[in-house]
């Protein structure tokens, strides 16, 4: 909010600098994000008049002016086209200084000498219009320097407010917490009652009266709709931000400005019966004063008469009743719109406004009739006309809640030992009524103050007010205790550096997701749904981290990144009906953590030593083994809903399922725009986090003895599963047993596969003779033969 400090001082003017002010307010909690002059730096410019305008003999464009300073007569060339006799205009003099560094001085134009320049508000940085020259207004002295006479040395505080102090959105506002803060006396702008010169009235009804509370309303008719705004009004607008538009919108505008009271003024001869408040109707539509027709519904608040909706309440009013220059007789409107009744219906359509703005966090209920009598005021004084009795309707205003402050609570909370006295003073001095309750205060918020609804609300006030640089800092002293890091678990920070040691990097995604990519990447058809979606598209909570790092890999593959390798941490959200709340689930639905990972392009960075091939189902799956070490996984086929069929495998860790690894199934590859397959993983991190302690073995210091086999068996004979086989009877000499080849070929009988096994035998207190180890290869042999009716290759 922009607050001229002239306009701000008018109600109250404490001893301080403007940059003493400018920290004083941002110490309190009303931050200040910047404060300067209304115009840039300059200097030499006085206010001249022009007395005779002559053309340029040597341009048609340039006029020949003889000016009066002040201080005498002199002739200056000037280009501007609405330069005339008579006019009051800013005289940059010889030697003059202007804001875009420009130093004036003595020159020839066409031919004819020119001895200081005229000026228009662009060359003196008041603002962008280039048109012509500036007027002053009348009464300035010649040779009265500009930035006296305009009071261009004049600060504007621009005001960061948080959402919750909408009583600060006036100059007001502003004011009483000024007043709080420094104990100097507040002058409240004038808002005597204006007698009513006529009966004139108009109906008004209330029907909806959860969404407006309160409806002021006043007829005033035969004014000047196109009398001039006065000079004082039209530069305090503008320099609290507001564009002059017309003397009677610039008065309800500035009734806003001042006291915080948004107004709208109707053509009363425009409106057709009874003005009714009410919630539109579906396929009604309203034509804004911002030229952009929109549809309302059943949830949107609107002002109506007889021809249907004719504004926005709380928001915009509506072109078929706008007051124009050729208005004679006005509505003029006041009313109290609940916050929840407003709240978020203007962007809706992609559009704010300064009402809207200020009743969706709550406006005073309690000063329509003295926004409606200080309006009229100034319509009075600027358009004339002869106003009809104020008319005030009330159907229903807010409840206000007594909220109580324990006095050792507050001192708990601040750190402090400040006193019962002080407290009271600082309620005091914020004109909050309270009563003192032996060792508490119970305060009744104000009709403008919105924000204080529980205890903690009361001590933020005592703060502010006591002065938070007041309040010393101590650092915390807490007895630390070092606890124990079990042994057989490890921490996600340690998952993410073994990761990230395999060329990962982490990615952080949002938990809520795209409803195709549940569909596509976890087969979920009926995902759990967010109530209220940032984002049209992120409208589900993810099921699984998939569709996250396939959007990543999509975003980095658009951006010419060939190789990328990301990981994620983070939750996921399931359906449970056997969830009870916890850590990791709430009642019906469990939120376990989980670690997924993508790898996309080049195996390795490109390099000499090795030819360039694409990252495999086997190299993922190496880093998932390294993931887990010490811990073993195994890896079994399955289909997975993400996955290429023949390439997917469910992870398998002590037993129980931990995840899935997987080539990215090729229609979803095409789906989403990647040209090379791309290989993920995802895991609980459970499973992650648990590390067995190693337990210490005497390693054998007899040489092992090693046997190759080569069997053959079905084709359809899973590896692993022969693998298992072997390690559940093995004979006790046999310490590893590897798969070191599979040749699958002409050569072999059609549906058979050969499989080689090297097997490293080894005992612990002797060297193995050549008959105990061909004893043992054999007894593997005949198991293999038993068990899958495998045979030896020839």
């Amino acid at each position: 909010m922009n607050v001229p400090e002239s306009w701000l001082r008018s109600l109250v003017d404490p001893p301080l600098t403007t940059s003493e002010l400018a920290h004083l307010l941002t110490m309190s909690g009303l931050e200040v994000e910047s404060s300067a002059a209304v115009a840039p730096p300059f200097s030499g410019v006085t206010a001249a008049r022009v007395l005779e305008v002559a053309r340029h003999p040597n341009a048609d464009k340039l006029s020949l002016c003889e000016v009066d300073t002040g201080e005498g007569r002199l002739a200056v060339v000037c280009g501007a086209p609405n330069v005339r006799a008579g006019m009051l205009v800013p005289f940059a003099r010889v030697g003059a200084r202007l804001p875009a560094g420009l130093e004036i001085k003595v020159a020839k134009v066409r031919g004819i000498e020119s001895r200081g320049m005229l000026c228009s508000a662009r060359e003196l940085g008041l603002s962008e219009d280039h048109s012509g020259l500036l007027e002053l207004p009348a009464g300035i002295a010649l040779g009265t320097d500009v930035r006296t006479a305009l009071a261009l040395d004049d600060q504007v505080l621009i005001i960061k407010l948080t959402p919750n102090r909408a009583d600060c959105l006036s100059i007001l506002g502003v004011a009483r917490e000024v007043a709080a803060l420094t104990r100097v006396k507040l002058r409240e702008p004038e808002a005597a009652a204006v007698p009513a010169a006529s009966k004139a009235r108009h109906p008004v009804r209330i029907t909806e009266a959860g969404g407006c509370g309160r409806f002021s309303a006043r007829v005033i008719r035969n004014v000047n709709a196109a009398a001039p705004t006065p000079d004082w009004m039209r530069t305090r607008l503008e320099r609290a931000g507001q564009r002059s538009i017309s003397a009677l919108v610039d008065v309800t505008n500035y009734v806003m400005l001042e006291l915080g009271r948004p107004l709208h003024v109707y053509d009363l001869d425009k409106l057709r019966g009874t003005v009714d408040v009410r919630y539109g109707r579906k396929g009604e539509k309203v034509l804004l004063l911002n030229e952009q027709e929109v549809e309302v519904d059943d949830s949107v608040l609107c002002i109506t008469d007889d021809s249907g909706v004719i504004g926005l309440a709380g928001i915009m009013g509506g072109e078929s009743t706008k007051a124009e220059a050729g208005t004679k007789n006005i509505f003029l409107e006041s009313a109290f719109f609940f916050p929840q009744a407003i709240a978020g219906r203007a962007r809706r359509w992609g559009f704010s406004s300064d009402a809207a703005h200020r009743f969706e966090r709550g406006v005073d209920y309690d000063n329509n009739v003295a926004g409606i009598e200080r309006a009229a005021q100034l319509i009075l004084e600027i358009c004339g006309g002869q106003p009809g009795p104020t008319e005030d309707h009330v159907a229903r205003l807010p409840e206000r809640t007594p909220v109580r402050m324990r006095v050792a609570r507050a001192q708990k909370v601040l750190g402090i030992p400040v006193g019962g006295e002080e407290m009271a003073d600082v309620f005091t001095r914020l004109r909050l009524p309270f009563e003192w309750q032996g060792e508490e205060f119970v305060v009744t918020p104000p009709s403008y103050r919105f924000d204080i609804e529980i205890e903690e609300d009361l001590i933020e006030e005592v703060a502010r007010v006591h002065g938070f640089e007041r309040i010393p800092a101590h650092p915390p002293h807490a007895a630390a205790k070092m606890s124990a890091l079990p042994e057989a678990r490890r921490s996600l920070h340690a998952v993410r550096e073994r990761l990230a040691g395999c060329d990962y990097q982490e990615v952080v995604n949002f938990s809520f997701v795209e409803p195709a990519w549940e569909a596509d990447f976890a087969g979920e058809a009926n995902p759990i749904r967010l109530l209220n979606p940032i984002a049209s598209q992120l409208s589900v909570m993810r099921s699984a981290l998939i569709g996250s790092l396939v959007a990543n890999l999509q975003y980095n593959h658009a951006r010419k990144q060939g190789r990328v390798r990301v990981f994620e941490v983070g939750r996921v959200f399931l359906r449970d009906p056997l969830a009870e709340d916890g850590p990791l689930s709430v009642a019906g639905l469990r939120q376990p953590i989980r670690l997924g990972a993508a790898a996309y392009g080049p195996a390795k960075e490109e390099q000499w030593g090795e030819r360039a091939r694409g990252v495999d189902f086997f190299d993922v799956k190496a880093d998932v083994e390294v993931l887990l070490a010490p811990q073993v996984a195994r890896f079994e086929a399955a289909p997975h809903p993400a996955f290429h069929p023949g390439r997917s495998a469910r992870i398998v860790v002590a037993g129980a399922a931990a995840g899935w690894l997987g080539e990215l199934h090729p229609r979803w590859q095409r789906k989403y725009d990647l040209p090379q397959p791309a290989v993920l993983f995802e895991l609980e991190a459970e499973c992650l986090q648990a590390a067995p302690v190693p337990q210490p073995q005497v390693p054998s210091k007899f040489p092992p003895v090693v046997r190759d086999i080569a069997m053959l068996f079905d084709a359809a004979v899973p590896a692993r599963a022969v693998l298992d086989a072997i390690y559940a009877e093995k004979p006790p000499i046999v310490q590893d047993i590897t798969i070191f080849d599979l040749y699958q070929g002409k050569s072999l009988p059609p549906g058979r596969k050969s499989l080689a096994f090297r097997v490293v035998m080894q005992h612990t207190e002797r060297t193995l003779t050549d008959a105990e180890a061909d004893s043992a290869r054999d007894s593997l042999v005949g198991l293999l033969a038993r068990k899958f009716s495998a045979t030896l290759r020839s």
